[in-house]
């Protein structure tokens, strides 16, 4: 009979994925190893190996939860902006707020999403897409709707990746406890938004 999982299995698996999320933004996925993510946690590599059995498996299990995570914040902006009866403008710009909150804790993770999903096997790889695409495909619905006198079929695309381009590469510049802010950036995301689509295209 198997031995029923511990009350803290998820907590600890919780803590591996952190550790092996900053290994990964550190050394790189190939070159991280389980002995490497195994010393980060203190821990010997064969506990490691109780709870995944590779580091692909250690990759999939972080960005599995990852992207998950980034799809509840949609849902949860939506819930917001109907509770507050906000405008579709200003759900736009709480999507973009929520968003810059996650980036600031998860920016290792952010890091694996962008730079290690290519690592995984063809099935899962194509998980983790699909899942980013659903959060380009959410992010284009809310530019749409807050701004659909400016946003057309031949753009929106254009006009979605121009907001990634703005906040998704925050990892590799934007630091805590730095000039800027993650709150105070997203303001500023937030007024070239508004400044920029409200306005006539010249």
């Amino acid at each position: 009979m198997a031995r029923p999982k511990s009350a803290t299995h998820d907590l600890k698996r919780d803590q591996i994925l952190d550790v092996a999320a900053e290994c990964f933004a550190r050394l790189s996925f190939p070159a991280a190893s389980m002995n490497h993510i195994a010393q980060a946690c203190g821990t010997s590599k064969a506990r490691l190996y109780h709870y995944y059995e590779s580091k692909e498996a250690i990759l999939f299990d972080l960005l599995d939860r990852y992207t998950q995570r980034l799809l509840a914040l949609i849902g949860e902006a939506e819930g917001r902006a109907q509770r507050k009866n906000l405008s579709e403008r200003e759900a736009l710009n709480e999507l973009v707020r929520a968003f810059l909150a996650e980036y600031e804790s998860s920016a290792t993770r952010h890091v694996a999403l962008v730079s290690d999903t290519k690592f995984l096997g063809e099935v899962q790889r194509e998980l983790i897409l699909d899942r980013q695409r659903d959060v380009v495909a959410a992010f284009t619905r809310f530019i749409k709707r807050a701004y659909p006198e400016r946003v057309t079929p031949a753009n929106q695309a254009a006009l979605a990746m121009m907001l990634f381009g703005m906040i998704n590469w925050t990892f590799t510049w934007l630091r805590p406890g730095g000039p800027m802010s993650y709150a105070g950036f997203a303001e500023e995301v937030v007024a070239v938004i508004e400044g920029g689509l409200a306005g006539r295209r010249p």
